[in-house]
């Protein structure tokens, strides 16, 4: 729990105002008359399981599965404030156990004045690329690590942006404490202090003080960044060397720096960060006492029917929590932004890759896209639009793995490896996407991919894949209300459940409602159909989704953080209102 002044803080806050949401302290404000707005929102999403014998699926001992958020800010021209409920007693399919409870977990308010914020309560911030700290919250994920504390904006200098921040994080429903049963081994009365994380972060746009530069729309910002993790424990919280009485030595101070560049020149641009890490011995990297680093390019080009980008990360021991022996993913201050292609259509993202925080990675990646002009031999009446992407990642090359005590590696200072030494190939993904309109009613997208993954676990497989899919999507018009849109997939591999094939429609009638059938059939493998049918609503602010059917197990991904989801059948509601 948060220490003492921390809660008279959020007493004295939540006495003042009553609000607060999730990432709405991080929003533009809404510009009104009167200076003042009142917004929120209510989010369900609910799912009655059924039994399914041909799938495997028994009957679930609840009846209901459910995920419920409400929110309410209030924004005005000095202060803003929000609040926000969570009722998730009984979570979806794949949500960690501990996702599972309900109650007040975000709270804020926000004082501003002349370019200084002072926030106190819950809140989600980022520092670059989110290398040594990044808070957010994503829920299809189950991820809400905020930050319970205080924190402290000041802008008030052209071209320099400082922020200072401090409190305990959210792990779940606990916060700067581990869940209950991780700490059996303290003897009664000894008392645990909360895990605490502390950083500053420092922006400074040097192109505000030179008109030589703003004359040649030369952009130049640099920044830099600390972030402190206190992690308090009892005598006895250290963790125990598998199969001895001997306890680790580990630190309860751990710091990160991070430093980057931004230059910009018209059409060009060129990014460049690096980060450190004191020794970190956690559960993701096997308790190894060992310094972690990274650091990435970042290379665009982009005008008017063109754009380039190649981006290219070294990173090694960078897994960060504010509790070491955690594995779930819960705790995390950090996130290392994942080189992989982030793919929408349902086989394209079957397969998708986790970022190898802990064991480190070289990855690369190259996007081109360019429009081929409307009455050209290839852009045609109406023009075409080609992308073509590429992932590659491999691991470092890494020397042996020295033996400690009982012949683990806790204890031990870890692998070293050279600094341009790559290791085996952990993902590649090649794809390309050709969009093109034949009428004005009439549109057609296609998509190849070829992909490897190194690492896939499912229920049932555990080991590589190597897949190539296939994506024809096209949409025709008839009228203003009335737009039907298809897709066909097909995924071939000979490891996991092999051969995949999708197919689906969907009608919209503007402005109101979708209805849309799918199925995903395991051609290749048990030949199981996994068909669905739904209709979605929209009214004003509100938005309804009624679905029913089979969903196959797979992984839910995003930034490189993913959550495997065990196969569904049954009714599911999705409802949101927004004020």
């Amino acid at each position: 729990m948060a220490t003492h002044s921390l809660r008279l803080l959020m007493a004295a806050s939540v006495a003042a105002v009553a609000c607060m949401g999730t990432n709405a302290q991080e929003q533009p404000k809404q510009k009104k008359s009167s200076d003042f707005a009142l917004h929120g929102s209510v989010q369900a999403d609910v799912l009655f399981p059924e039994a399914d014998e041909e799938i495997g699926l028994k009957s679930d001992k609840h009846k209901i599965l459910f995920n419920t958020y409400a929110d309410l800010n209030m924004i005005s021209r000095y202060v803003d404030a929000g609040i926000r409920f969570e009722y998730m007693k009984f979570p979806l399919p794949g949500y960690d156990p501990g996702f599972g409870g309900y109650g007040i977990p975000n709270v804020y308010a926000k004082g501003k004045y002349k370019g200084v914020e002072l926030t106190v309560g819950d809140f989600y911030d980022q520092f670059g690329s989110g290398f040594i700290l990044r808070t957010y919250e994503e829920r299809s994920l189950g991820v809400d690590n905020s930050l319970r504390g205080a924190r402290l904006k000041i802008n008030t200098l052209p071209g320099m942006r400082l922020t200072l921040l401090g409190g305990t994080q959210r792990t779940y429903w606990y916060w700067g404490k581990s869940m209950e049963g991780f700490d059996s081994n303290e003897p009664e009365g000894e008392t645990r202090t909360s895990d605490q994380v502390y950083g500053a972060n420092l922006e400074f746009d040097i192109s505000e003080y030179s008109q030589a530069m703003k004359d040649r729309n030369f952009n130049w910002t640099v920044g830099g960044s600390y972030v402190l993790k206190h992690e308090g424990y009892s005598l006895l919280s250290p963790p125990e060397v598998p199969g001895t009485a001997y306890r680790l030595n580990v630190p309860r101070y751990v710091s990160a720096f991070d430093f980057r560049t931004h230059l910009q020149r018209n059409a060009w641009g060129v990014d460049a960060e690096y980060a450190w890490k004191s020794q970190d011995p956690s559960f993701d990297n096997g308790y190894i006492y060992r310094n972690g680093s990274a650091l990435m390019l970042t290379g665009t080009y982009t005008k008017t029917g063109l754009s380039a980008l190649l981006k290219v990360k070294r990173s090694d021991n960078m897994a960060f929590r504010s509790q070491r022996f955690r594995s779930d993913l819960a705790g995390m201050i950090n996130n290392m932004p994942a080189f992989a292609y982030q793919h929408t259509y349902a086989l394209a993202a079957k397969y998708p890759y986790a970022t190898q925080n802990a064991n480190g990675e070289w990855a690369f990646q190259a996007a081109f896209a360019y429009n081929f002009k409307r009455k050209t031999a290839i852009g045609g009446k109406y023009g075409t639009k080609v992308k073509v992407n590429l992932s590659y990642i491999r691991g470092l090359d890494k020397g042996p793995t020295p033996q400690g005590i009982n012949g683990s590696t806790w204890g031990t200072d870890g692998a070293g490896s050279k600094f341009f030494g790559f290791g085996k190939q952990y993902y590649r993904d090649i794809n390309v996407q050709i969009e093109k309109k034949f009428t004005r009613d009439f549109q057609l997208a296609f998509m190849y991919m070829n992909q490897y993954n190194f690492d896939v676990t499912l229920e049932d497989w555990h080991g590589d894949v190597k897949a190539n899919i296939f994506v024809l999507d096209g949409k025709y018009k008839f009228d203003k209300r009335f737009t039907l849109r298809a897709e066909l997939q097909y995924l071939t591999t000979h490891q996991a459940y092999k051969d995949w094939a999708y197919g689906l429609l969907e009608l919209s009638v503007a402005p109101y409602l979708m209805f849309t059938v799918s199925d995903q059939w395991n051609c290749g493998g048990s030949g199981t159909h996994y068909y669905m049918a739904s209709v979605a609503g929209n009214y004003k602010a509100n938005r309804l989704m009624l679905s029913y059917g089979r969903t196959p197990a797979g992984f839910d991904c995003s930034g490189g953080v993913c959550r495997f989801v065990p196969k569904t059948r049954g009714f599911r509601l999705a409802y949101t209102y927004n004020f």
